[in-house]
């Protein structure tokens, strides 16, 4: 998700500068770059002290592996003290459970809010830092695995101020080979181990969200000024990188700003949604359209609205559409805690169309962003404070803590994962595997 104006904090933002206050009981995070999400966040730290509950107990009778804790619900379902909006916000804060502070949440990142975590992240999970940009967002959006050259794709952040990117000059197409990833998982710091090489593929016009298609990969180019129409793109994953326009237009109207796409792993639609992020941002034109999910079937060219939305992904069999609502933050309005934070359930029809949409999860650290599936239906979203993992039921089961925003990730197959975080780039290892639609490749 890219800034909007003015330039305040956001979500995938991370040119945060730290100063405590209130005696340190929080941290608060500024940012002036990168994308309509949250987080420029701070720490709220309460202490505690009492006899561990009988759902902790249950947890610690199984072996904890090493990066991984345990945080005990009931320790903070009753506080000393509970700060009031104005300090304790979406925008200003994310919650640090008593008995733990910053440091400690980051040493060991599983963290474990149901034992049905532990499934997910297996015996030994690891995270390793392999990349670190400085100032430059390169780590932003679009993570798309392509198995048969083993390489996650993804791209910078379109309309960031610290990339220079927008209306002056396009976003930068990354990518990384895995074996080079894996190969360094034993580290937890191995910045500069693995090589992140450029994408050329100019035709690609400030790309945003992005995934498999037909053995390709589609991406969501959201334009640049009023002539570059925003559009989906496919581009062959392998060099020189040609590229197709599969779509740039609703009976002649230019979309505002294409923003994530997804395919149906039932009926093989592809899904997009449409945003204002560009507009936001000073690089695309006013709207034109209502911003809202569309369906496209690549058969017969068919296009329809199908939801509202941003983000979006299909559970495992295509039966349900998860999309995610940021409407908390408001662009050039700013804040607005009443708004969602949400991300919603839809019954995905045999016929393509979508109805009986569920409140699934609210998140508790600025907005859920990307979002994906495992293999075994559980939810993930990035948020304010990493990755953040809920069962099929919507129950929060644990957390990948990385103390700041993550826009996307994905799986790569078994037991792997990118994470996206903007300056910064994650390799994981865990025990779950990718739910998403990877096509014919």
């Amino acid at each position: 998700m890219p800034e909007p104006v003015p330039r305040t904090t956001s979500q995938d933002s991370k040119h945060r500068n730290t100063e405590t206050a209130d005696g340190g009981n929080f941290h608060r995070m500024t940012s002036l770059s990168a994308a309509l999400g949250i987080l420029a966040a701070g720490v709220l730290v309460q202490a505690y002290s009492g006899s561990s509950t009988p759902d902790y107990e249950r947890l610690i009778k199984r072996e904890v592996p090493g990066q991984a804790q345990i945080i005990d619900w009931k320790s903070f379902n009753v506080l000393p003290t509970v700060s009031p909006p104005s300090v304790a916000n979406a925008s200003t804060v994310f919650f640090i459970p008593p008995g733990h502070d910053l440091e400690s949440l980051k040493e060991r990142p599983f963290h474990i809010y149901d034992d049905e975590f532990y499934d997910v992240i297996g015996s030994n999970p690891t995270l390793t830092l392999i990349a670190n940009t400085g100032t430059n967002p390169m780590f932003h959006e679009a993570a798309v695995w392509y198995p048969p050259t083993d390489e996650m794709f993804f791209v910078q952040n379109a309309g960031a101020a610290a990339a220079g990117t927008g209306l002056n000059k396009s976003n930068i197409i990354s990518k990384i080979a895995l074996s080079e990833a894996a190969a360094v998982s034993n580290i937890r710091n191995a910045t500069g181990s693995v090589n992140v090489q450029t994408v050329d593929a100019p035709a690609i016009l400030n790309s945003n969200g992005a995934t498999n298609y037909r053995g390709e990969i589609v991406f969501a180019a959201e334009g640049q000024g009023d002539d570059a129409t925003s559009q989906l793109v496919v581009m062959n994953p392998r060099e020189p990188y040609n590229t197709t326009i599969l779509l740039n237009n609703y009976f002649g109207r230019q979309f505002n700003s294409l923003n994530d796409v997804a395919v149906n792993p039932r009926n093989k639609e592809v899904y997009f949604s449409d945003s204002l992020y560009g507009y936001l941002q000073d690089f695309r034109p006013a709207p034109g359209l209502r911003t809202q999910i569309y369906r496209y079937n690549p058969e017969t060219g068919a296009v329809a609205a199908v939801a509202d939305g941003f983000r979006l992904t299909f559970s495992p069999n295509g039966s349900h559409a998860y999309v995610t609502d940021t409407g908390v933050f408001q662009g050039v309005l700013g804040w607005n805690f009443s708004r969602p934070a949400s991300i919603y359930r839809f019954d995905v029809q045999e016929d393509g169309t979508w109805d009986n949409r569920k409140l699934f999860a609210y998140v508790d650290t600025g907005v859920p962003d990307g979002i994906h599936c495992d293999s075994n239906g559980n939810v993930y979203s990035g948020c304010g404070d990493g990755v953040q993992v809920w069962n099929p039921s919507g129950k929060l089961i644990g957390k990948i803590f990385l103390g700041k925003t993550s826009a996307n990730f994905n799986f790569a197959g078994d037991g792997r994962m990118v994470i996206l975080a903007e300056e910064d780039l994650y390799y994981a290892t865990l025990g779950a595997s990718g739910g998403g639609y990877i096509g014919d490749v």
